[in-house]
């Protein structure tokens, strides 16, 4: 790609990747035909729609961003490892496997490798309501016991608010006999909008989008016709993209709420931003003024724009600080970027940068989704063409990135012996 232009035009979002592929999940819960529309045409949709088949549903695309699925009365209860060792969210198969057919076997979930994500809240959880779960051989299995047909509620605290632990417990608990409580569950869009799917079900879920959340458990849930919201972390990288170019943006197909961590930064930077219904304008042209950032779960600033925002702090005068409290690996980019000139300092899990006047060129690897989007945003930043590496990282999450940067004006080509 050719840096240094800046990006001008409106770009429109996608679905959400983390709402759909929970939801895609869900749909094993339900009987009948089901049809998620707004859903992103990306690679994580793809392996999501592969076990589903490998299981013994139907999953295809009527149109773009619209897929139908069936799941039969009789399925298989045991996940692929090779499409499971793709996709982190493979594991939210595991609460509805259990929840609809009494037992699951899901493979170690793969993704990227950016920390420690054990699966220990999820476990705690499923065996809260009634289930005895083991790992071993690279997979977690188990089921109900004692002979019961159903799981039954209970009252379970996270000892952290897991986004993936919380909708694992709200999928199983949605045909629990009995009331389930989650205390300190997360808070995420991401949740509410499965909550949602969920009652539009049959499922009967209070309080998502809180810290507590009650699940009256139903005998059956059914089909329905459903629309995921908005993904606020691609509404969240182009507005960046747009600040670190100095260009101007209307970011179209956003939930503005969902944004006001990123909103919020990026104004204390300097960025202009105007909130306008269903769009956001992002105006980059101003003085910008470094910050101090800490990543946190919703509503705090959100750890899957960590990479991108630090990204814009390279060119930003002074001194910036990112404390990243999520994942240990999130600063693995900084190594890419100080190919690229970036000044940066790693203390623990705290980046120090300080600003230069401008990013170069240089041939550079994407190790994650994230941090292939936030070299992206560095290379349009740099002087010269920057060779961005291992897209296939950022395949996982963005529809067409290459496409949409290329309406917004940039200079960036796909070559695909690159990954």
């Amino acid at each position: 790609m050719q840096g240094g232009i800046p990006l001008e035009g409106r770009v429109r979002i996608s679905g959400a990747k983390n709402a759909t592929l929970a939801i895609m999940a869900a749909c094993i819960l339900g009987q009948g035909e089901t049809i998620l529309e707004n859903l992103p045409e990306i690679n994580d949709v793809e392996v999501m729609m592969g076990i589903c088949r490998d299981l013994g549903g139907e999953a295809v695309w009527l149109e773009p961003g619209t897929v139908w699925l069936r799941v039969p009365d009789t399925i298989g209860c045991k996940t692929p490892y090779q499409l499971a060792k793709k996709l982190r969210a493979s594991n939210l198969l595991l609460g509805p496997l259990i929840g609809r057919f009494g037992w699951a076997e899901v493979a170690l979930p793969g993704g990227d490798n950016i920390g420690n994500r054990p699966m220990d809240l999820h476990i705690k959880g499923l065996s809260g309501l009634g289930a005895a779960l083991k790992v071993e051989h690279g997979y977690i299995s188990g089921g109900i016991v004692n002979g019961a047909k159903r799981l039954h509620g209970g009252k379970i605290y996270l000892d952290f608010p897991s986004v993936g632990a919380t909708e694992n417990i709200m999928m199983a608990a949605s045909m629990a006999r009995g009331r389930t409580i989650v205390e300190n569950c997360a808070k995420e869009p991401e949740i509410v909008d499965l909550a949602n799917f969920l009652n539009a079900m049959g499922a009967r879920i209070r309080g998502a989008g809180t810290d507590l959340i009650r699940i009256d458990g139903v005998r059956e849930l059914g089909g329905v016709r459903y629309s995921v919201i908005p993904d606020r972390i691609e509404a969240g990288t182009y507005m960046i993209a747009a600040a670190a170019t100095r260009g101007r943006v209307v970011v179209e197909n956003v939930i503005p709420t969902h944004l006001q961590a990123v909103t919020a930064k990026l104004r204390e930077i300097g960025v202009i931003i105007e909130e306008r219904d269903d769009q956001v304008y992002v105006d980059g042209r101003g003085e910008f003024r470094p910050v101090d950032i800490k990543t946190l779960p919703y509503p705090g600033f959100p750890t899957d724009l960590q990479s991108q925002i630090l990204v814009l702090l390279t060119t930003v005068g002074g001194t910036s600080l990112i404390v990243e409290n999520l994942f240990e690996n999130r600063l693995r980019v900084v190594d890419e970027l100080k190919r690229m000139g970036a000044q940066i300092k790693i203390e623990g899990r705290t980046a120090v940068i300080d600003g230069v006047e401008t990013l170069s060129s240089a041939q550079v690897k994407a190790t994650d989704l994230r941090a292939g989007a936030a070299l992206i945003i560095a290379g349009l930043m740099a002087s010269g063409e920057t060779e961005v590496a291992c897209v296939r990282y950022v395949d996982r999450g963005y529809e067409r990135i290459e496409k949409k940067m290329t309406l917004l004006g940039a200079k960036v080509r796909r070559e695909e012996s690159n990954g």
